[in-house]
């Protein structure tokens, strides 16, 4: 699923997608991501990220999590979806952790982590050209 990238962590070897229950309020399209307004995010093959940030530690039971989470906050960053839905990212964060074999402990220290330390800056949607 995953190689190393220069700059970044990790490249996604293949195309990936989830449902992800965020919905945007129409179709959002980048060069390596798309979130349909069907909440299906589909991160294309070669994208990079980061994997786990600060203080957490890169394991198998993390990446999908740090994928999907990267992917979505890089949405919100580029003022392609709204702030409104980081609570939502986050706890998808979590959950995802949770499926892939993460304690539920470890899981809710993602979570907490994120939610105090990945503040995004984002307009709202009136503010955001489709």
């Amino acid at each position: 699923m995953i190689t190393y990238r220069s700059g970044y962590k990790y490249q996604l070897r293949n195309t990936y997608k989830i449902s992800t229950g965020i919905i945007p309020p129409y179709e959002l399209t980048t060069r390596y991501l798309t979130l349909g307004t069907d909440g299906k995010l589909t991160i294309k093959a070669g994208y990079a990220w980061d994997g786990a940030s600060g203080p957490a530690i890169d394991t198998q039971n993390f990446m999908r999590g740090s994928l999907v989470h990267d992917a979505l906050y890089q949405l919100m960053e580029d003022k392609h979806l709204s702030h409104d839905h980081m609570e939502a990212i986050d706890r998808l964060l979590q959950k995802l952790c949770i499926e892939d074999g993460m304690s539920k402990m470890r899981a809710w220290w993602v979570y907490q982590g994120v939610k105090y330390g990945g503040k995004a800056k984002t307009p709202k949607y009136d503010k955001i050209a489709p």
